[in-house]
């Protein structure tokens, strides 16, 4: 049997977690200005106000496929979170969320907010480190 417990996996995860925040920090100024490479700047109307969607996008990052387009309110559960957009890596939902300051988080990087939902799928597939993106019970 392998070493492998349920407190050994959330411990590597924490650890995994902590890393990844570190590496954010480092690289967060010029990603939080806009500048940093693969952030999309493109949100919705000009002039520079955030309250349109961000644009679609549909890329491979790092051998994974990344999806993302403004949805209906009816669609997926597009009004309720996503503020009327939803993202997917591998054809697999990633729960996305638009903070009030206008920075996306997802369930997968929660604790690290990006400027767009298409760096909230990168950072998710970053984190995921190749691992399959399971599907999140919606309530």
């Amino acid at each position: 049997m392998s070493g492998l417990t349920r407190r050994r996996a959330l411990g590597v995860a924490a650890a995994l977690t902590s890393a990844a925040a570190v590496t954010a920090a480092v690289v967060t100024p010029a990603s939080a200005a806009g500048r940093g490479p693969g952030h999309d700047t493109s949100t919705g109307p000009a002039g520079g106000h955030d309250h349109g969607a961000p644009a679609p996008f549909d890329e491979v990052y790092r051998g994974r496929r990344i999806q993302g387009r403004p949805v209906a309110a009816g669609e997926h559960h597009g009004g309720h979170h996503g503020a009327g957009y939803a993202v997917f890596v591998d054809g697999a939902e990633l729960h996305v969320m638009r903070n009030a300051d206008g920075s996306w988080i997802s369930v997968v990087s929660h604790y690290d907010p990006v400027p767009t939902p298409r760096a909230a799928a990168r950072a998710a597939v970053d984190e995921l480190q190749g691992a399959r993106l399971l599907p999140f019970p919606a309530n």
